[in-house]
């Protein structure tokens, strides 16, 4: 039976809610709290982004059980590897050893508006490579010097380091990313539409790259993305932070504004369409179940509504106890 996990959209809440909601989100029942780390959110209008990093210190000291997971933050551009090992050893101190570092190879809009270029995914794959190895090693305690093609460190080392081991989930969405995690990573974090496709494309490969580089068994933390809504217009609205987030263009663009203007001049159904619908506890079950069946460790429930708090008590009354009834994987 897998664990589940609840998504704090940075992109939508103010840092004061989002600490609301991972507390409501904990005492739920849900055993992991994951948190994006944008710069820029993904609309101008109605959203919000907070610096991620400043909300995980806080969760550590507001939350007692949930396991804490940044998914993801990018350790390619404006954050040096080592810079985020430190902030991720400083979280798990204050959390009692509950943190879990998730990574992926970013996006254009958090990277270009700080005047990073924003490679294409061979080169961004080749920093992870490197990226990944540096914070491991920092996170284990080595004073490290390593001169790679993108990064450098000299004597560097973890002055309070982590209380125990922190594992490395990173985030992949094709063949060759899901394998390079399964060689250098304690997990995967990957978006489920089609079970199927997820299982062939991404954790297959990565399964048998991890059992190749003969790694212990490492984790899979399925995602997908939900709207809880009764009708058209609320299922809009739900996605009022979001809805810049399924445009084309997306992971070229900086400036919110831009996303937001492609959206609105968008078919909303179209747009709705790119996200699982629900209307009700029992659709939402249907949603999540196939992430379960995949045999998914850590399932990730990201869904957004117009009374986000409503929604959180609904999954712990409803969801989440029909999801742990589904059996394992066949």
């Amino acid at each position: 039976m897998p664990d589940f996990a609840y998504f704090l959209g940075t992109e939508q809440f103010q840092p004061q809610a989002l600490l609301d909601h991972a507390v409501q989100a904990e005492a739920a029942g849900f055993d992991v709290l994951t948190v994006s780390d944008h710069f820029h959110p993904w609309v101008d209008d109605l959203s919000a982004s907070p610096f991620a990093w400043s909300l995980l210190g806080a969760l550590a000291l507001r939350t007692r059980r949930a396991r804490i997971a940044t998914a993801v933050t990018c350790p390619l551009f404006r954050y040096h590897p080592g810079l985020v090992a430190q902030a991720a050893a400083t979280v798990d101190r204050l959390s009692g050893g509950r943190f879990a570092l998730g990574v992926g190879s970013g996006e254009g809009i958090n990277e270009r508006p700080l005047g990073w270029e924003f490679p294409g995914n061979k080169e961004r794959r080749a920093r992870m490579a490197e990226a990944v190895p540096i914070m491991r090693r920092l996170l284990d305690g080595e004073k490290l010097d390593f001169a790679g093609e993108f990064y450098r460190t000299r004597a560097a080392k973890l002055y309070s380091p982590p209380l125990g081991r922190v594992p490395i989930w990173m985030a992949a969405g094709g063949e060759q990313s899901a394998a390079l995690a399964g060689r250098i990573a304690d997990g995967l974090i990957v978006s489920v539409k089609a079970p199927r496709e997820a299982r062939e494309q991404v954790i297959d490969p990565f399964s048998r790259a991890a059992q190749k580089a003969d790694r212990p068994k490492p984790t899979v933390v399925a995602q997908r993305w939900s709207i809880l809504a009764r009708d058209e217009d609320e299922a809009w609205k739900a996605l009022a932070a979001w809805r810049g987030l399924r445009v084309e263009g997306r992971l070229d663009e900086v400036d919110p504004s831009v996303l937001r203007a492609r959206a609105d001049s968008m078919d909303r159904r179209e747009i709705i369409g790119k996200y699982a619908w629900a209307r009700t506890a029992a659709e939402l079950v249907e949603v999540y179940r196939p992430l379960v069946e995949v045999g998914a460790d850590i399932v990730s429930i990201q869904v957004t509504s117009v009374d986000q708090e409503a929604t959180i008590r609904l999954l712990g009354k409803d969801v989440l106890p029909a999801l742990r009834r589904v059996g394992p994987p066949a």
